[in-house]
């Protein structure tokens, strides 16, 4: 079976693989195919429990706090429509469609396409299904809200008495089942079922989806792929250009996103802004290190890291290097991967917000920093996705795939 690596453009042959068998691209050593924890029917199994579960999650009461006699609950969505409706439009559209509208899409779609693959039925555009649900991989964020709204708890415990209401425990449940989903899926054995590879002639010129890693003819380039559905390119056109303009975008926002307030708490008609440090030192203060040390990864070294790496990746292309291939394309992955857990900080604030609200004592609400914040993660992962690997290898690879 003859795919097309995905990062590098390299054509590979895969055997049939056993259980706990890993197949690795020769050249960047991308992993292509892994079988072992993969299963279809736990896949399925973890996917519409997911679904199911969102529900409640979104419905029921997630946490209450309680302060001098009076009690503050929210849901999952309190937070971003408090957002909303105090003026805070980007960061609430940004944390609604990551946090809400997104995981129930993604779940939907992906529990269609596995059920439809289990019962052996195949419906015409269930290739470029599956290819959405792919692609909402990254910005479907249950887990990350997960992590944000236990910081918020942290935080916000640390002087009232708080619990957690029926919707949070359908959260946790929720998000932890989206990251089994996500380590059980076999997304090869979902493309051969959708559509086998097939054997071209050989020697003659080729590309590769970088979707499904269907090889086909290179005189498909500009046509739809026949398993995915998506415009087969021998490369993204201006992929270094975008990636870059967007890594800029990224870097001018970054200052903002650290040297503005984050949120504005008042407190007994006192208000008092809060930085990402600010956030950082409180942690460290009451004994919470562990989640300042993350909060300190996820909001200061990882987007600072995506935008030196991406500045590196283009260097790279634009300068024809052929130097530390392998290391470029280890971080890339790690750089597209993580990038999403930045957004911990910003779903934090949505967490604890809706539960400030006590009238003349306490209350917070979100600051430009945090908009800022929320634009940064967005950019830099959307140059991750707009970037092109195989840009890198075609220094290495003479003949282009």
């Amino acid at each position: 079976m003859t795919i097309g690596c995905p990062e590098c453009g390299a054509l590979q042959d895969i055997p049939p693989l056993t259980s706990r068998m890993l197949a690795r691209c020769r050249v960047c050593h991308y992993p292509l195919e892994r079988r072992s924890g993969r299963s279809l029917d736990a896949a399925l199994a973890c996917s519409l429990a997911t679904f199911a579960l969102l529900f409640p999650t979104n419905l029921a009461p997630l946490m209450t706090v309680h302060m001098l006699g009076a009690e503050r609950s929210s849901v999952l969505s309190s937070g971003i429509v408090a957002m909303w409706r105090e003026g805070w439009i980007i960061l609430a559209l940004l944390l609604g469609t990551f946090g809400i509208v997104l995981p129930l899409v993604r779940f939907a779609m992906l529990s269609l396409v596995l059920g439809a693959i289990r019962m052996g039925w195949r419906f015409k555009g269930i290739g470029a299904l599956f290819r959405w649900t792919l692609w909402l991989d990254i910005w479907a964020m249950p887990d990350v809200y997960l992590v944000g709204c236990f910081v918020g708890y942290a935080r916000v415990t640390q002087d009232l008495t708080g619990s957690i209401g029926p919707g949070g425990y359908c959260f946790i449940a929720a998000a932890l089942l989206s990251m089994l989903t996500r380590a059980s899926l076999d997304r090869r054995t979902v493309w051969r079922a959708i559509e086998p590879e097939r054997t071209l002639s050989t020697g003659a010129p080729t590309l590769s989806c970088t979707v499904c890693d269907l090889v086909e003819p290179v005189c498909r380039d500009g046509q739809p792929c026949p398993r995915c559905g998506l415009k087969l390119r021998t490369r993204r056109p201006d992929s270094a250009v975008r990636a870059a303009a967007l890594s800029l975008a990224a870097l001018v926002l970054t200052l903002p996103a650290n040297f503005y307030p984050m949120t504005i708490s008042t407190e007994l008609g006192h208000d008092v802004p809060q930085r990402i440090v600010d956030g950082v030192y409180q942690l460290f203060h009451a004994g919470l290190w562990p989640l300042g040390i993350l909060i300190i990864g996820t909001s200061v070294v990882i987007p600072v890291g995506k935008i030196a790496g991406m500045a590196w990746f283009i260097a790279s292309v634009r300068r024809r290097s052929r130097r530390h291939l392998r290391i470029k394309a280890h971080l890339y992955r790690w750089i597209d991967e993580l990038g999403r857990w930045s957004n911990v900080d910003v779903f934090t604030i949505a967490a604890f917000v809706p539960l400030i609200r006590f009238d003349g004592v306490a209350s917070a609400r979100p600051a430009i920093g945090a908009t800022a914040f929320a634009l940064v993660v967005f950019l830099t992962m959307a140059a991750s996705r707009a970037f092109d690997p195989r840009t890198m290898w075609d220094v290495h690879i003479r003949k282009r795939q």
